[in-house]
Order: structure tokens, then sequence, then C-alpha cells
């Protein structure tokens, strides 16, 4: 993290103005914000309390769950956003792949052996760091608020480190593109921690008195990460970086310290967008299901009530035949009036719980059906064949692709590229060859839901072959309409094989050079061993007609030059 805390800036009268200038667009933020927030507290409450901390303060430990009666929606969103894990960066699998956009390093077997290996480091060193378990938090958070953020860094020892922030703390803005670009970020740290952090010379007076009293209270900071309108793009320094970091004191509205990032290192996709709400915030799954989910709580709360009247009914009991209290546990004696015939009763309370249980059970049923349940974990025939389990497969994919787009977009697009750079600044990779330097990257993705949309091309191009098949018993000439070459290309780009195993283009066409010479070699020797087998039957006739009479040889000769003549 020493590129975020260099550059540390003595507090004063500049800062104090930049400052509150900072302070003035944090409570901009804030009024854009103050909307979204009543409506994440309720799907909170409702759908992922564990994070029910937006609008409502609470302490470690507290209960959360005290207005949820059915667990429909919470099981539905954990099943979701675990799909979305598995069928977008899935740690079994690779989920994305480097491509030049130059065809002629895509040819080249070395270039392309260098680039898979660059592949290697970064699924290695994503593997090492904590990037799955702060994903998936990503995604709960996308599923349920419809905006995840996350910070992408390295700690000190150079490790990748990923950490999913709440959406609580974070203040969003978008640039003209609609892409988020600055972030305000308000956290929580302890006193001790921020004399440590930012030196006890420029924490300010507050934050140096509690220290001074308590050193592990905590104290409220903030970090504003945001492009830098006034930079010197020659200079190198954390002062001029493409983005600014800063951390405040936004009770005393005083700047800590100053840094920079060379890439935006926030990754804060949105589910879904509305083209009209440019605030930041993106709308989610959850939001279009919470009234079902609140309908169904309430339902649930109603149907257990009367659930609990037919199991436990009221009694009716004579004013004056039974010696109070009545008891109602197992074994308890009750005792009436001797000769009375006084008993006992239920209250019939005419309820009908069929009914209620029908209609909370089509509530479930559309929220699961919002969030895709039943394609989710769509069951397998025993008698389906492979091919039909394949299409479902696919058709499962395909059902979520909407979203893919924007994922690619605002989640691996800039992660993928922030991983890179931040690994090319630790020198993580092989010094690439020469002739590279110049050549450009892009990013391929490969993840199970990418190739489902990409499987429709195989499949066109294998059923070709089945096309082609009986126009070839018309008419051999039909494969003339094939490139087998440019099919076999198509096929390993679309199904991503390793360039480890798939040979380049150059060294293809000295493969075949070497085929074609060796075949035109050998037939070379063919002909000259058939050449000397003729040479050899027919020295016995020339020995025979050079021991024969001159009457002969002439005959034999005058044969020879007419079959020559016949053949001309």
């Amino acid at each position: 993290m020493a590129e975020m805390y260099s550059g540390v800036q003595t507090v004063g009268s500049d800062t104090d103005k930049r400052g509150a200038i900072l302070m003035k667009r944090l409570s901009t933020l804030q009024k854009h914000r103050a909307n979204w927030e009543s409506h994440w507290q309720e799907i909170a409450d409702y759908i992922i309390p564990r994070k029910a901390d937006i609008t409502k303060k609470r302490t470690s430990g507290d209960k959360r769950t005290e207005l949820i009666f059915d667990g429909t929606a919470i099981h539905a969103a954990e099943l979701m956003s675990a799909s979305l894990h598995g069928m977008l960066t899935n740690a079994a699998s690779p989920w994305f792949a480097l491509r030049y956009t130059d065809n002629n390093f895509e040819e080249d077997d070395d270039a392309k052996e260098w680039l898979h290996s660059a592949e290697d480091v970064m699924y290695r060193e994503v593997a090492r760091s904590n990037f799955h378990e702060a994903i998936h938090e990503l995604y709960t958070d996308l599923v349920c608020f419809g905006t995840g953020v996350m910070f992408v860094d390295t700690d000190e020892n150079g490790i990748l480190r990923f950490s999913t922030r709440h959406i609580s703390e974070c203040y969003l803005a978008e640039d003209e593109m609609g892409r988020v670009d600055t972030v305000y970020r308000e956290f929580r740290i302890s006193a001790r921690a921020a004399v440590k952090q930012f030196g006890a010379e420029n924490v300010g007076k507050r934050i140096a008195k509690v220290y001074k009293d308590d050193p592990n209270e905590e104290v409220k900071l903030l970090h504003i990460v945001m492009p830098r309108e006034e930079r010197d793009p020659v200079k190198l320094d954390n002062k001029n970086k493409p983005f600014a970091s800063i951390y405040m004191d936004p009770e005393e509205k005083i700047i800590l310290s100053e840094s920079g990032y060379d890439e935006f290192p926030y990754c804060v996709p949105r589910y879904l967008k509305s083209s009209f709400e440019n605030q930041g915030y993106g709308r989610s799954v959850a939001m279009s299901a919470l009234s079902d989910v609140k309908m169904v709580n309430k339902m649930s709360e109603v149907v257990i009530r009367a659930a609990q009247l037919h199991i436990h009914p009221p009694l009716m009991v004579p004013d004056d035949g039974f010696h109070m209290p009545v008891r109602t546990v197992p074994g308890g004696l009750n005792f009436y009036r001797s000769g009375s015939r006084d008993r006992i009763e239920p209250l019939n309370i005419g309820g009908n719980n069929p009914i209620g249980q029908e209609q909370l059970e089509q509530r479930r049923q559309a929220i699961r059906a919002a969030f895709y349940v039943d394609q989710l974990i769509m069951g397998n025939s025993p008698n389906m064949t492979a091919t039909e389990v394949i299409q479902r497969t696919e058709e499962k994919m395909r059902l979520l692709s909407p979203a893919l787009g924007r994922m690619q977009a605002e989640l691996l697009h800039p992660l993928i590229n922030r991983i890179f750079a931040l690994l090319t600044k630790r020198k993580a990779f092989d010094n690439a060859p020469e002739f590279m330097q110049s050549g450009e990257i892009d990013i391929e993705y490969v993840s199970p839901m990418a190739k489902a949309q990409r499987s429709s091309d195989v499949q066109s191009a294998m059923q070709l072959f089945g096309f082609l098949q009986p126009l070839m018993q018309i008419d051999p000439s039909v494969i003339d309409f094939l490139d087998v070459d440019g099919l076999a290309e198509h096929i390993i780009k679309v199904t991503n094989v390793p360039a480890t195993v798939v040979r380049g283009k150059a060294d293809v066409d000295e493969l075949r050079q070497q085929r074609a010479a060796q075949q035109q070699e050998q037939a070379e020797m063919q002909q000259t061993m058939q050449t000397a087998e003729a040479a050899g039957n027919a020295a016995p006739a020339l020995r025979a007609i050079e021991g024969s009479s001159p009457e002969t040889q002439e005959g034999i000769g005058e044969i020879l030059s007419g079959l020559g003549a016949a053949e001309q």
C-alpha cells in the first residue's frame, strides 16, 4: 500500500480550503443517495439481514431477523449470487484469456506462449489472494442492492488484496460515459491506527485528543478516489497520477494525506441501470421481487398464527363450573363441579389453512422466478440424452446473458486490467521478446457463461458436415466450399484451447513444407526403384538379343520402331 500512503501533506490553510470543497461535494452526493438508502434498508431487512446497517445502525452480534417469517428470498438470493460466481469467475476453471489485437502476434507461437505464461501468473496470484471470498460478497451486493463496490490493491508484500465495501459506506459519481469514476468512502478506524497510518503531526486536533484519551476508540475518516483534474502528465510522482487518493477528517474538514493511482482502483458494477438515473447506483432483481418478499413474510406470519389457532385453539370454559386456572399442558388436571355437565370445549374459528398455504406457495414461486431459481437448479430427467443436457445447460447460461455485457464492461474488464497493471509494476511477468514490445493485449472472456454465448458457433460449424455429407455423395467437389484451416482456427479460438497444446500458423506452415518435401523425396525414390526394377527385368532379354543372329536383331529393331511410332 505504499502507493496510497506516500506523499503525506501537512495540514495548512490550502488543504483546509480543499477540504471544505471536497466536503461540499460529499454533501451533494449524500443528497443524491438519500432516496436509495431506505430502499436498500428494506431489501437488507428481508433478504440479506447480515448487511442491514444502512439507515439502522446496529451493534455487532445483534439479532437481525426479527422481520423475517419466510426464508425463500434469502435462499434464492444466495443461490443466484453463488451461480453468478460459478458462471463468471469460477475458481475451478479459466474465466478470462489474453489475446493480441494484432493477428501477426496471434499467429506467432512464441508470442502466444508468452501470453499464456502471463495468464498463468495472473491466475496463480489471484488464487493466492482473497479474491474469491471478496467477489462472492460483490455478487451478493449486486443481486440484492444492484450495486457492488470492490477495492483492488496490493499489500506491503505485493500480494493482491480485494475488499468488497459495504454499500452504506460509499457515495458514487459517474463520468460523461456513465461509468463510475468517483468514490467517497466513509469508514471508521481506531485512533491508534489513524495515528500510525498518517503520523501524529498530520491527524489534526480531534483525532490527537481521542488518541490521547483512548487509543482504541474509533474515529470516522473519509477516503476519496476521483479523477485528478489538475496535474502534470510529465511528472511521475503520486501528486500527478491520473486518479487522486485523498484521506480526510470529515469533522475538521482537513486533508490527512494525498497520493494517487495510475488506474481507478475500484470496480463498481451495476446489475441493471435505468437510463434516467445517473447517480451511479443500479437496480437489482431483489428490488423487483421486494413486494412479493414483503407479502410472503406477512402471509407467513398470518398462516403461522392460523396454524397455531388450529393446533392450540382458544377454549370455552363455563364461568362457574371449573376451578381456575385451566391447565392445557399434557397430563394437566382440571377440576369441575361434581354432577354438572360442564365441559371445556375448543372454540371453532372456522379458518381455512389450505387456502392460505396455496396463496403462500404462489408468492414463493414468484420470488423464485424473480431470482431464476427454477432455471439455475433445473432438474435433469434420467432419460435425458447428453445432447439434451448440454442444450438445457446452454439455455440456462443464455438466460442470464443480458447481465453478462454489463458485468464484462463494469466488473471483469476493469478488474483484469487492474490486476495486470499491479503485477506489471511488481515485475511478476517474464520479459517479453523484443518483437512483442509494441503488441497490444486484449481480454477474452472464457467463463462458462461466456462460452455458452459462443457455443452455437461451434454447433453450426459441426452441423455443416452433416449437411454436406449427402451432397458429397452426389458431387465430391462440394467439399471445395469448406475451408478446413479456417474452421480449425475458429474452433480453437471459440473453445479457448491453450496455446501450449496448439501449434502456431508459422509452425503449421513449416510442418507442411517438411511433409511436402518428404513426400516428394519418397516419390523420387519410388520412381528410381521402379526404373531400376524395370532395368533389371529387361537385362536378360537384352542379353538374349545380343546373342541372336543379325537377322533376328534386325527384326526386333523393326518391331520396336513400329511400337514407338504407334505410341507417338
